[in-house]
């Protein structure tokens, strides 16, 4: 299977996705590069996998910030690195691995190419053989690392478990409960659709509408019929399918005109439908909560009451990365100085929650599915950059610190105006 691999888009990603390697035919190397594709395969942050990309290397600019030089390999080199790879997984890996093997097109040498390795999650936990012992390692931000103690007791809890939510067959549901319009103009906004292709032919056990999106449908072992994934009815479900299975599964979003709920609720909307629909619903309505304030004493007069992005990052984050096993909705409710985004679920267990409050945490998703196929729709951040960005944002416009209470069952994000840092009035 090929896949459609953009190397710009490759190139933003976070490093815990993405390995970068000059060269491969060196043992050393070759090694290096085989470890790192058994931690990708191992997936302890749950991203569906990961890339090894070989005739690259990072450097640091002049203003030290990471640059990428696209070296490029030969025909005989691409060959021998290839070979060389395929043959360590075989030979060193336990369970051994394939990875998908691709040759891009080199951006900055025609007479060179990339070459790519795709490795996608599995169950299994793959040991690497080196000498007489067996390691495992995971991808633990930019590096990979031998998985010890409590790191190597998750990976073995992991790979017994049930799997994700968002993956896991709901044999309540089959493709007559998805809105193919809406899946449609899913495929077409993310230019995945061939439009020789009838859309039912997606919906398969065999199908991949992209590299880390496991195939919609799973067989069901009694009666051979295909039932769905969640990630599939939960996105591209229809709105009464969805409220049967999961009638939890909505956005509330109240607004009060004063600062405590003692304040008559002036607005109250209850988002349903695909989470699709329940993030664009919100995105339509940032106007009203980002309008334009007016400071006649301060140097910039005019400003946005939230900055309109840090508002929509923290909007998708709640609906994307909530536990969809808890019965409760996403609520995000309105004061006159502040907004309080309440997502159900405490943080992943790998994130660091001094680390995740600061914007320093490497990204770990609860449901992958929903991270990736939102990042395709350009309505979040690259992977890990949500909060980084929300923080980054609310510092430039002149707002108070954003504000995270982590709770047992949930993860509340409360963002403070600009009102409470200074003499602005409505304009």
């Amino acid at each position: 299977m090929t896949y459609n691999i953009n190397l710009k888009e490759l190139s933003l990603r976070e490093s815990e996705k993405v390995e970068w390697k000059e060269n491969g035919s060196d043992r050393n190397v070759v090694k290096s590069i085989v470890k790192t594709i058994s931690a990708f395969a191992n997936d302890i942050a749950n991203m569906g996998g990961g890339y090894v990309v070989c005739g690259a290397k990072e450097i640091k600019d002049e203003f030290g910030f990471p640059k990428l030089i696209f070296s490029g390999l030969s025909a005989d080199k691409l060959n021998e690195i290839e070979g060389k790879v395929l043959q360590h997984c075989r030979d060193y890996v336990t369970p051994s691995i394939a990875p998908l093997v691709q040759e891009l097109k080199n951006p900055e040498d025609e007479a060179t190419k990339i070459l790519l390795f795709i490795i996608i999650a599995d169950s299994a936990a793959h040991a690497y053989r080196d000498g007489e012992t067996s390691k495992y390692y995971v991808r633990i931000g930019r590096e990979t690392r031998e998985a010890r103690n409590g790191v190597l007791r998750q990976l073995f809890e992991s790979k017994r478990q049930i799997e994700p939510f968002d993956k896991r067959p709901n044999p309540n549901v089959d493709k007559t409960d998805v809105d193919l319009l809406l899946f449609r103009d899913f495929m077409n906004e993310v230019n995945l659709l061939q439009p020789q292709k009838p859309l039912e032919d997606y919906f398969s056990d065999k199908e991949q509408i992209a590299e880390f999106v496991p195939p919609f449908c799973v067989k069901k072992t009694l009666d051979g019929n295909f039932c769905l994934r969640n990630f599939v009815l939960l996105m591209f479900g229809k709105k009464n399918s969805i409220s049967l299975n999961f009638p939890d599964t909505y956005t509330i979003l109240s607004i009060y005109k004063g600062t405590d709920r003692s304040e008559p609720t002036g607005e109250r909307y209850s988002l349903t439908g695909s989470i699709i629909e329940q993030a664009k619903k919100l995105i339509g309505l940032l106007d009203t909560l980002t309008y334009i304030i007016f400071d006649k004493t301060s140097a910039k007069p005019n400003k946005e009451k939230y900055p309109r992005r840090a508002l929509q990052e923290a909007f998708i984050n709640a609906i994307v990365h909530r536990d969809y096993e808890i019965a409760e909705p996403v609520r995000i409710t309105v004061f006159s100085n502040r907004i309080e985004i309440r997502s159900p679920g405490t943080l992943h267990w790998g994130v660091d929650k001094n680390k995740f409050i600061t914007g320093k945490a490497s990204p770990k998703w609860r449901n992958q599915s929903f991270a990736y196929l939102f990042n395709k729709l350009r309505l979040t951040q690259s992977e890990g950059q949500g909060i980084p960005t929300i923080i980054r944002l609310m510092r430039e416009e002149g707002c108070p610190e954003p504000v995270f209470e982590i709770e047992e069952e949930s993860v509340t994000c409360i963002l403070y105006s600009v009102i409470s840092q200074g003499n602005y009035i409505n304009h």
